[in-house]
């Protein structure tokens, strides 16, 4: 088979014109061509008038070898890599002999730590503190709509993580050679996500759909031996110390009971402020790392989609248009998009009461009438010096702040675009409606963030006016606070077996252990680490 990349076709082809265009790049008869089949399909929009669909395909021939070497000055040409996913151990510890492996968060990271170790008959315990994904949907709508904020029952904690309630978007630039991201997306597919998502550049699925494919795996996980408990809250941490060595002998819940185990999957995600804080205690290696802090904002979707793609707008195979911002702002901080949700919501993301988080949401339609982006300002542990968990107090700082803003409720505080730049407090919205539940309270957000970021973002919108035609909007809404863009510490692992930088049979991995940033990342991220602790016990076996 052959990967024929650049292949470049109209917007509006048909099958047929991909066919020739094909047969004419590989100079064939269309006898010779077997067959062929999408790889990757993106899109070049500089053009808004004239947008051109780029292909990757895998192409079939009935002398491959033939074809290349008649090609051989095409470097778009080339044999196709072989993706499909290799195991690096099966059976290990068949006879029971060690204890089982135990996978602490069941996001991303940690459902795919855990479906790779059950594909391996590894057997994996999974404790997740939070609810199944359907009952955990039933607590977070709860909180939008009465304000009753369940803290182990949310946006962050419970099965699915908190990519379950995103854009649910599945690409990322990580270098990724040995292609496991083929492996999440094909994972997806088989548990009900569109097959789309395994061609299109920019796939994405949506909260809806995210809660059936979760509970798909998570059926495929206990039916090759997996055991997944629910409302299971891991308080401490067994480290037997002994010739200056570490080594995990098992963890304590919340009920008190102790699980003996010297293989532990650490997948608890971006916002367990309490697990890292048990975890600093017993003497885990952690450090402070830069993360963003910033607002989520507001345009209408019908403005973004014309900016993007003109003419072109509302294209089915385009959808609801994306924008990605960067500004470096005179005063040295980088302000930016993050989690750009198309066509979606702002949501309520607290994990704890009295604090006030936001979060961006899409369905698969992506057919909301907003388009919403963190817009953020990079900071480092140089903002909040102190002990490596010294970030996590300067964002509950933020978030108390935003919480008495908003009204103590858990109403958001919100401020136009215009007014904010200006430095004068909002009174009243204008066209742009705020998706944010349960409410949105106008008022002066340069209250909340330090002065810097706000310099800084107030020279980043207008700035940005000049990437996105139209971007700075009066009456675009403002709705703080964004603080859990990633997490604000990094659980050091080692690169040769990914343990613990200082404690053996720990595991860091994924968003809250500072290696992934994403949910297609986070996935990668729990393969690797599956594949890690498989090859230990392997070791030990």
């Amino acid at each position: 088979m052959l990967r024929l990349n650049e292949v470049k076709l109209p917007l509006d082809h048909t099958p047929e014109q991909l066919t020739a265009a094909v047969l004419t790049r590989l100079g064939i008869a269309p006898a010779q061509l077997t067959g062929y089949t999408v790889y990757k399909r993106s899109y070049d929009a500089r053009k808004k008038s004239a947008i051109v669909l780029i292909y990757s395909l895998d192409v079939e021939t009935t002398d491959d070898d033939a074809v290349l070497k008649a090609n051989a000055r095409d470097s778009h040409l080339m044999p196709s890599p072989d993706t499909r996913y290799k195991y690096v151990a099966q059976n290990v510890n068949a006879s029971g002999a060690q204890p089982r492996p135990v996978v602490i968060g069941m996001g991303p990271c940690g459902l795919f730590a855990a479906l790779i170790l059950a594909q391996m008959g590894l057997k994996p315990i999974i404790l997740e503190r939070g609810k199944t994904v359907r009952e955990r949907t039933k607590d977070t709508f709860g909180f939008w709509r009465k304000r009753e904020l369940n803290p182990e029952s949310n946006v962050q904690f419970g099965e699915g993580g908190a990519g379950t309630f995103s854009d649910g978007k599945l690409y990322s630039q990580i270098k990724d050679p040995k292609h496991y991201g083929r492996k999440v997306l094909t994972e997806f597919v088989k548990a009900g996500a569109p097959e789309e998502i395994i061609y299109v550049s920019k796939p994405h699925i949506g909260t809806f759909r995210l809660v059936k494919m979760v509970e798909a795996m998570r059926q495929e996980i206990v039916a090759l031996g997996g055991e997944i408990r629910f409302e299971a809250k891991v308080t401490d941490i067994e480290i037997d110390e002994a010739d200056g060595q570490r080594q995990v002998r098992g963890l304590v819940l919340s009920t008190g009971e102790r699980l003996p185990t010297e293989h532990v999957v650490l997948a608890i995600g971006h916002s367990a402020r309490d697990t890292f804080e048990m975890l600093y205690e017993r003497g885990v290696f952690i450090e402070a790392k830069p993360f963003s802090i910033g607002f989520r904002v507001e345009h209408p979707q019908s403005m973004i989609d014309a900016c993007r793609f003109g003419p072109n707008a509302g294209h089915p195979i385009l959808g609801a248009a994306d924008y990605k911002l960067v500004h470096h702002a005179s005063n040295g901080r980088a302000v930016y998009s993050f989690c750009m949700c198309p066509g979606g919501t702002v949501v309520a993301a607290a994990s704890e009461p009295g604090r006030v988080v936001t979060n961006g949401m899409s369905q698969y339609s992506r057919a909301e009438r907003n388009a919403n982006s963190a817009i953020v300002v990079s900071i480092s542990p140089e903002d909040y010096p102190g002990h490596p968990l010294a970030g996590i107090e300067f964002q509950r700082r933020l978030e108390e702040k935003a919480y008495e803003l908003g009204g103590s409720n858990y109403s958001a505080p919100g401020q136009l675009m215009g007014d904010f730049v200006a430095g004068r407090p909002s009174t009243e919205f204008g066209a742009v409606v705020p998706s944010y539940k349960p409410q949105v309270h106008l008022t002066d957000l340069a209250t909340i963030l330090p002065e810097y970021a706000v310099t800084a973002l107030r020279e980043a919108f207008p700035a940005f006016d000049k990437q996105v035609k139209g971007y700075f909007k009066h009456d675009a809404v403002l709705t703080g606070l964004e603080t859990r863009t990633s997490s604000p510490i990094r659980i050091k692992r080692r690169d040769d077996d990914l343990q613990s930088l200082n404690t053996r049979g720990l595991f860091p991995a994924g968003e809250g252990a500072g290696y992934a940033g994403g949910i297609l990342s986070a996935g990668v991220d729990g393969i690797k680490v599956a594949e890690a602790v498989a090859l230990s016990m392997a070791a030990k076996d």
